[in-house]
């Protein structure tokens, strides 16, 4: 293990706009993906066409910036070709790395393209050192993302062994579940989201105003009800409101954001090559000062070392872009460790 002397800042772009913000503000790399179902936030409305994608790489490149592509959800057996589609496409295009987590789909860009990087997606739920080396060495992966599960005790055992460089979350929205394994949404509407590529699907998502509130189902299954004066987030089932013994609440996952401004130092210490923030689906101004803020502490952890001390105005502009408006450390802080 040997500390680092830099730290990468990866941050999303659910479109053009995005991606420039994020390049503006400071990211080294800004994750993208195409408009179908070969990447995990296949909304409508969001992601990259052809043309702006190139227009994306080609604004990055001249700023110094990489953009990395996500295929990170799993083909089937009547559609393999989109998934090979988007792999052929990453590469004409000139993305510095595709993010995937299908092992058929590795082994295709690694015989088609060998000169194509790839980054292990933490869709893969790749959590021990172990699985990441399989990965490795059939694939010659340079880089996985662990999945938001691990303490930070967890992460460095990972750093310490892996023969790949390793990618952490930072900042963003949280998952109950090992990414790469969602069963609530699938069970509600159908449809998995590591093949649809989003959980609740619009299809599934249905919003009624009643004379109780605004109430929010997915599939028909009554998610969460929202009070005049409360904001109405988008339904998930992991993030609804539920009725248990005659007391309703977050039964499975309160509303909150994924902070780690504070561990920083530790990150860079471990060998952590890079800190991710969650949000292709957030807008560009989330993007833009989320970016900033990051910027800003990756530097001031660079130049202080252990005087880096966490910033208010910081933890104030985070805390004001966070779900809930509240944040947490998640898995990264155990004390009993």
């Amino acid at each position: 293990m040997q500390a680092n002397d830099t730290i990468e800042l990866v941050c999303p772009a659910g479109g053009l706009p995005a991606l420039k913000a994020a390049v503006d503000n400071g990211a080294d790399c800004v994750y993208t993906g195409l408009r179908d179902n070969t990447n995990a936030r296949n909304f409508s409305g969001l992601n990259f066409d052809d043309a702006s994608l190139r227009e994306g790489i080609r604004y990055a490149r001249d700023r110094g910036a990489k953009v990395l592509l996500a295929v990170n959800t799993y083909p089937q057996v009547a559609n393999w070709d989109r998934w090979t589609a988007a792999i052929d496409k990453a590469v004409d295009l000139g993305v510095y790395a595709v993010i995937l987590a299908d092992p058929g789909l590795m082994a295709y860009a690694h015989e088609q393209h060998p000169d194509l990087r790839l980054h292990l997606s933490v869709q893969g739920s790749a959590t021990n050192p172990e699985a990441i080396e399989f990965y490795r060495e059939r694939f010659d992966i340079q880089r996985a993302v662990l999945p938001r599960v691990l303490s930070v005790a967890q992460v460095e055992q990972v750093v310490a062994t892996a023969r790949c460089e390793i990618e952490v979350f930072g900042f963003g929205g949280l998952c109950v579940m090992v990414e790469g394994r969602c069963a609530l949404s699938p069970y509600a509407t159908g449809n998995a989201p590591n093949t649809a590529g989003v959980c609740s699907p619009a299809h599934a998502v249905r919003w009624d105003q009643t004379p109780r509130g605004m109430e929010t189902r997915l599939n028909g299954v009554l998610i969460d009800r929202f009070a005049a004066d409360e904001k109405a987030g988008y339904p998930t089932l992991c993030k609804g409101r539920f009725e248990v013994a005659d007391e309703t609440y977050y039964a499975i996952e309160e509303p909150t954001s994924l902070n780690t401004l504070e561990l920083l130092p530790r990150l860079l210490e471990i060998g952590v090559r890079a800190v991710k923030i969650e949000g292709r689906q957030r807008s560009t101004a989330y993007v833009a000062q989320v970016t900033r803020v990051w910027r800003d502490a990756i530097d001031a952890a660079l130049r202080e070392r252990e005087r880096f001390a966490v910033r208010e105005s910081w933890m104030s502009a985070l805390n004001r872009l966070s779900e809930g408006q509240m944040h947490t450390l998640g898995a990264y802080y155990r004390p009993w460790k």
